[in-house]
């Protein structure tokens, strides 16, 4: 039997088959990273994508605001109470090993972030069904635009016509 044709312990799919899968599990421009994107930029928020140069290459960057955001999924950064945290139920340990080490990952690199004076939110997937809700959060702490919102969530001031 090939290699790439063996089981690795009570997994039910080949190691090919499972190598197929994981590639394409993506760590940038996901779903719910694409959603909060596009709901920042149409309320009027400009920010660089993945900064190389920063602990974490945080999803967006707002540098004159020194504020981060990550938009972290619920499964693999271990959302504390939601219900897509939950472990696969083979290979247990390697799983907890593996999304423990995420999210102590994910504490050094918002540590490193505020030592260098950064501040974070962090927008979990499963907020993005709530587009309304995330809206009110980032808006708090990012503070205002420096431009009019075409967000239908977010209401603007027009100017008198006169």
């Amino acid at each position: 039997m090939p290699q790439s044709d063996r089981r690795i312990g009570r997994d039910h799919l080949t190691i090919r088959e499972r190598s197929k899968l994981m590639s394409r599990i993506r760590s940038k421009d996901t779903k719910p990273e694409l959603l909060v994107r596009r709901l920042l930029h149409g309320m009027g928020y400009r920010y660089r994508l993945h900064a190389k140069e920063l602990p974490g290459r945080p999803d967006l960057v707002f540098q004159s605001r020194r504020k981060v955001v990550f938009v972290h999924g619920c499964f693999w950064h271990r959302h504390e109470g939601c219900k897509a945290n939950r472990l696969p139920k083979s290979r247990r340990e390697f799983w907890r090993s593996k999304l423990e080490g995420n999210a102590r990952r994910d504490d050094r690199n918002v540590a490193a972030l505020v030592a260098l004076g950064w501040r974070v939110h962090i927008v979990w997937e499963c907020e993005t069904s709530n587009l309304d809700c995330v809206a009110g959060t980032i808006k708090r702490f990012l503070g205002p635009t420096r431009m009019r919102s075409s967000h239908p969530h977010v209401k603007t001031q027009r100017p008198d016509a006169n």
